[in-house]
Parts: structure tokens; C-alpha cells; sequence
């Protein structure tokens, strides 16, 4: 590997560009590493804004040789550690959920155009995912609630794609809460987004059915772990976890799982992870054949599954989440009805609410926002509400905002 580093204006096709300079957010490719062959590529590097990149002379072309000479590249310069040494700055709820909205447009883009890879039957380096894999971790450390959040409010077309970014985000948060390193944090987060690659290579007719599956499409299906094992393993760059995660996200405790019926410690612990961040996004998310569960409900349900979950890693992530996550919706002592906006980490029970119904009165109510926290605040929490009779958009527009109804991803 010969690297060089140069000016963007300076590429010009030929050369085998090695990565951007930046923020994965700034420049306009899903991947980083390859061979500089089409035209529009070249201009929408030009465009893109990034000043300055590295390309590796040994795969490609060189700058001119009249051409003044490029500064000398540090040693390993794709090497940076995707979970940041420094962690980024603390942001208030609000404050990051603009960013992770921007986050989710470009990380849906990204994870959409390596599926296509996968489906033109390209290998899949995982490297080129390091730098997504870096930002969803920057967005976790800033604030995990909004991310997590938000990519909950995926629509059904785009489901395959952002279940892949929202379990990423939740592996990220769920290995900084088990107190696992920066390496495992890494491959926690990568795990995450490459572990349903495999439905790359599932029929679209019954991926995106908005029926019940029949019992030979479902067989169908159960091979997507198997097949994503093996397109990871022909790119030569996923780590050991990586592909784990990817064979083995869909076995449970008790060895009821697929596809090789492990059971207990023949699990690792990545992939029980897995299964556990697998699952709520799916069963929270809307799909072509039903509605999202509320996010309290199904913290509630996966509770009652015996067998499927590791205790301790279910009790971790419920943490994370708080017994009533984000966007739960919860009946009060009061007999009012509200929406959780945000949690309080010191105490799961009493997060923060937007009240907005009296079922006393029968009559919506002017919405209020209420810290349960605060010492002088009595109402708290009685359980929770059936979202049946209520408008989800309603419900996600009181902790979303406006980015509940653009119906962006």
C-alpha cells in the first residue's frame, strides 16, 4: 500500500481513491476505497465539498508527475478507532434529535446502496463501514435516547434498510452499558448494521409481502443469517464477531432458535446481544403486514418470553431504554393520558411526559410537559395505555416534533 495525500480537485479517474479527509456525513459515497472508472463519480467527488483525500498509488494512478509533491501521509491513517478515545460533548435530547435526523437520511442512503452491492453480488467490505459506524457511535454518546428513537419511526418500504442503522445504534449503547471496550464497542456497532445483510439475498416479493408468510417463504427467510454468513466471509474483512452476530442473531437461550439451535453460553455474547436489539426494533417498528408495538408493551412482552433472551443482557438494555422508552404512551395517577419525551436517568419509573388527555373528562386537554422527577411533582406513572384507539402520529408528534410527519425514512 502506497498512500498519498491530495487535494479532491486533483482526482481524476484512474486513481484508486483510499478515503476522505472528514466526516463520513460530508462526503457522497456509501463506501470509501475504490477504483476512480466513472465519470459522474469523479464530478461528485469534486462536488462533494471534502478538500482533501488520500489515494493509493500502488491500485491506481498517481498524481502527475508534474505536479507539486503531496504531503507525506501519517502511518496507518485508516486506522482510527471508530469509537472516539475523546468522548464527543454531551447534547440535550432535542439538540441531537436534529442531528440524528440528518444522521438517519444519509445512513438509510449509505445502507441502501450496500445492499444493492450485495444484491449485484459485489463482496462487502466492511472497512468502507467504519466511518457510519463512527458517527451512529458519536450520535449514542451525545445523547443514545435520540437516535434510538427516531429510527423507530422507519417506514415499512424502508424498513430493511433502517432496522440495519437502528440495531447498530442500539448494539453501540447497549456494549457502553455492559462496560465493554473500545474494540468490542466497535464490533458491537458493526455487528449491528451488517447482521441482516443476508436478506440482501432474499426474493423482494417476500421480503417487502404484506401478508402472513406461508411456511415455505418462512423457510425461505430462516436462510438469511446462513447466506449473510457467507457474503461477509467472501469479502475477506468482517472479524470474527461480525460474522458471528450475523449466523447466529436469531438463536435463543433455551436452543429454540435458528439456525443451529445453540443454547445458553453456546451463544456469544455479541450475538444474545444481537438478538435482544434484533428484536425490539422489529416488533416497535411498522411493517407492511402491522403496526409498531408501543415501546412499553414490548419491553413488557420480551420480559414474558422465558427462554428466548439473556437475562442480564434484557435487564442492560432495559436500562437503556427505561421501563417506559421514549414514545410509550402512559396512563397517569391522575386519570390523565401521556406521551414519555424523555428519561431520566436516575430513575426509570419517572421520566419525563407530555400530558394531553383526561379520561375522567373524557376531553383532550391542554398538553403539558411534567418532570415526574421533580420532588414536588405527585402524579406518577400507573401503566400502560393501548395505542389502539389513538393516532400514532399524534403520539409520535409529541416527542418527535415535526420529523414524525415529513415521513423522511
Amino acid at each position: 500500500m502506497t498512500l498519498k495525500k491530495l487535494n479532491v480537485a486533483e482526482l481524476r479517474l484512474g486513481m484508486y481513491l483510499h478515503g476522505f479527509d472528514g466526516s463520513w456525513l460530508q462526503h457522497p459515497f456509501w463506501k470509501s476505497k475504490f477504483l476512480l472508472k466513472d465519470a459522474n463519480d469523479l464530478r461528485a467527488a469534486h462536488n462533494s465539498g471534502v478538500q482533501t483525500c488520500w489515494i493509493d498509488t500502488a491500485r491506481g494512478l498517481d498524481v502527475e508527475a508534474d505536479a507539486p509533491p503531496a504531503p507525506t501521509p501519517s502511518p496507518e491513517p485508516e486506522a482510527a478507532a471508530p469509537v472516539p478515545v475523546l468522548a464527543p460533548e454531551p447534547a440535550k435530547f432535542d439538540q441531537e434529535l436534529q442531528r440524528a435526523a440528518a444522521l438517519c437520511l444519509n445512513a438509510r442512503d449509505a445502507t441502501a446502496s450496500m445492499f444493492n452491492e450485495a444484491r449485484l453480488g459485489n463482496a462487502i467490505d466492511t472497512l468502507a463501514c467504519l466511518p457510519l459506524v463512527n458517527d451512529i457511535s458519536d450520535s449514542v454518546l451525545r445523547n443514545r435516547e435520540a437516535l434510538i428513537s427516531l429510527a423507530r419511526l422507519k417506514s415499512s418500504d424502508d424498513y430493511t434498510y433502517m432496522h440495519s442503522v437502528a440495531v447498530c445504534a442500539l448494539m453501540v449503547a447497549l456494549a457502553q452499558a455492559l462496560g465493554l471496550d473500545e474494540a468490542a464497542c466497535r464490533d458491537a456497532g458493526m455487528a449491528g448494521l451488517l447482521h441482516d445483510i443476508g436478506k440482501a439475498h432474499m426474493p423482494l416479493d417476500i421480503l417487502n409481502k404484506p401478508g402472513k408468510l406461508t411456511d415455505d417463504e418462512f423457510a425461505t427467510i430462516r436462510r438469511h443469517p446462513e447466506r449473510g454468513h457467507d457474503l461477509l466471509l467472501s469479502g475477506g474483512t468482517a472479524s470474527a464477531a461480525m460474522l458471528d452476530v450475523c449466523l447466529h442473531h436469531h438463536e435463543k437461550i433455551d436452543g429454540s432458535g435458528y439456525p443451529h439451535r445453540l443454547e445458553g453460553d453456546q451463544i456469544s455474547l455479541l450475538a444474545r446481544m444481537g438478538a435482544v436489539c434484533d428484536v425490539y426494533d422489529a416488533i416497535t417498528s411498522n411493517r407492511p403486514y402491522k403496526a409498531g408495538w408501543d415501546p412499553a408493551e414490548s419491553v413488557a412482552r420480551m420480559i414474558s418470553w422465558k427462554g428466548h433472551f439473556d437475562n442480564k443482557i434484557l435487564s442492560a438494555f432495559i436500562k437503556i431504554l427505561g421501563i417506559y422508552p421514549t414514545g410509550a404512551l402512559v396512563k397517569m395517577r391522575s386519570g390523565r393520558l401521556a406521551v414519555v419525551i424523555e428519561q431520566n436517568p436516575a430513575t426509570m419509573t419517572r421520566p419525563v411526559v407530555k400530558v394531553f388527555f383526561s379520561t375522567t373528562a373524557n376531553a383532550h386537554i391542554a398538553v403539558e410537559r411534567i418532570d415526574l422527577a421533580r420532588p414536588d411533582e405527585n402524579d406518577v406513572i400507573v401503566g400502560r395505555e393501548p395505542r389502539g384507539r389513538w393516532d400514532a402520529a399524534l403520539i409520535d408528534e409529541m416527542w418527535a416534533g415535526d420529523l414524525a410527519s415529513r415521513g423522511i425514512w
